[in-house]
């Protein structure tokens, strides 16, 4: 058992773990790119309007789903602020202020920020594409908002009719469940019209010049699928693996299929080749159909359009690529390949929000909406690299719910010196994941010199 020293004040924190994280990353001035950049015309009574948005974005680590909880989240423990390096916490009426004082400069000040932070901090900037291809995933996810909020709109939101809200599209480095663009679009904005812009952005922020595009997978599901939109990304020189927008053309390559080789998962899927050439895209592609029978015993069915080769397909899905490879296992490769979709941009939509609440968070101002959808999308990348830098075998299958709730909320003590500095974090014993936590936290914060140790009284 770990000895915790009695020396300089000890004060009660029901998030000891997220203070550990607030210590590493005042360290590593994460948030100097933002204070540098973002400049937003708002007097300063007591607090720099900078100041109030990092104490909002602290809550967002912190779980809050809604910005009125800061009060009761950040406010009631000052101890666990002044590890991320504040000396006080804004009121929860001030921040909702200051992000409704943002501007459109202010928006595009905030992404050229995340542009260098992620460019400081993440493994998908520093990715080895000599080694491997990028994976980037392209999704929208419906953000539901008052009827008066600026650009709520009437679109499709899950199970939701007739509701008005906005589109959040993201680009996701797959490999590293890390957001490397999130942009905010009117409710009836669709894929189609999104696909361009992102990517546009996701090139700046990842730095791709021609060179890493050719060793770069863009996957999108069929709303991103137009023929317009694939020989864009043909002609930027990305590899591609997407589905066509054209459920009347799927039907008709599908009658083309002359073999179709059973999923056999159960479902009744199947796969085959498109036999058909076409002259529609500015270079080459393999193009496969995939059915399966519906509920009323029809088939639906949808077209793959791919660049990658049987190979490549088999590599990236960590199945045998040699010359002994079934030709069914080569179309179910790709099959595979594609539906890991649902296991990157899918589930960091659900997790950001169950975990982080980004659709709990709603301002009438667009320019203030983008600012709050911004400022989560650090929180998600900051998750991330927290669960890298912990490596903790207990939290491999941990996403960002967990995460937020389990991880960042295991309670203790937080021991300062005169001048407010951390010196020592005690964790509660009886947590169930302290004991798990402790090394990891102790090495996460040696640089810092602040000890972490268990509570053993």
């Amino acid at each position: 058992m770990h000895e915790c020293s009695t020396e300089g004040t000890k004060t009660y924190t029901s998030c000891a773990s997220l203070a550990a994280l607030g210590v590493k990353l005042n360290e590593m001035n994460l948030f100097e790119p933002i204070r540098r950049r973002v400049q937003i015309a708002q007097k300063t009574v007591k607090d720099q309007p900078i100041d109030k948005v990092y104490d909002g974005w602290i809550a967002i680590l912190a779980g809050a789903h809604g910005l009125v909880e800061i009060n009761s989240r950040l406010r009631a423990e000052p101890a666990r602020h002044s590890a991320f390096g504040r000396k006080r916490c804004a009121e929860q009426s001030v921040v909702q202020q200051t992000l409704d004082a943002c501007t459109d400069e202010n928006v595009q000040q905030m992404e050229e920020a995340l542009d260098e932070i992620y460019q400081q901090s993440s493994q998908g900037y520093q990715h080895d594409f000599g080694r491997e291809y990028l994976i980037l995933d392209v999704d929208l996810s419906g953000m539901p908002c008052g009827p008066t909020a600026a650009f709520a709109t009437k679109g499709y939101f899950a199970k939701q009719r007739n509701r008005r809200g906005r589109q959040l599209g993201r680009v996701l480095a797959s490999q590293y469940d890390e957001v490397v663009v999130d942009r905010l679009f009117e409710g009836t904005v669709q894929l189609n019209r999104a696909l361009i812009p992102l990517m546009q952005a996701a090139e700046r922020t990842l730095g791709l010049d021609e060179a890493k595009r050719r060793r770069t997978i863009v996957r999108v599901d069929a709303g991103g699928g137009s023929v317009d939109d694939i020989n864009w990304l043909l002609a930027r020189g990305y590899q591609v693996i997407v589905k066509d927008y054209s459920t009347p053309r799927a039907q008709r390559l599908a009658q083309s299929v002359t073999w179709w080789a059973e999923d056999g998962k159960g479902d009744g899927r199947q796969v085959g080749w498109v036999p058909t050439p076409t002259t529609d895209y500015v270079c080459p592609v393999r193009r496969l159909a995939v059915r399966c029978r519906k509920a009323n015993g029809q088939w639906g069915v949808s077209v793959l359009i791919v660049t990658l080769t049987p190979v490549e397909v088999l590599a990236l899905t960590r199945l045998d690529a040699g010359p002994n490879s079934t030709p069914a296992g080569v179309l179910l490769a790709y099959v595979a390949f594609y539906d890991q979709r649902g296991g990157g941009v899918e589930t960091s939509f659900k997790g950001d929000k169950q975990g982080l609440g980004i659709t709990k968070r709603s301002k009438k101002r667009f320019p203030a909406q983008q600012m709050i959808m911004l400022l989560g999308a650090l929180a998600h990348n900051v998750i991330v690299w927290a669960h890298r830098w912990l490596a903790a075998p207990k939290l491999t299958h941990y996403g960002i719910l967990r995460m937020v709730r389990d991880v960042f909320h295991l309670s203790g003590f937080l021991v300062r010196d005169a001048s407010g500095s951390i010196l020592q974090i005690v964790l509660n014993c009886a947590a169930p994941l302290a004991p798990f936590l402790r090394e990891p936290l102790a090495a996460l914060l040696a640089s810092a010199h602040v000890a972490v140790c268990l509570d053993t009284t």
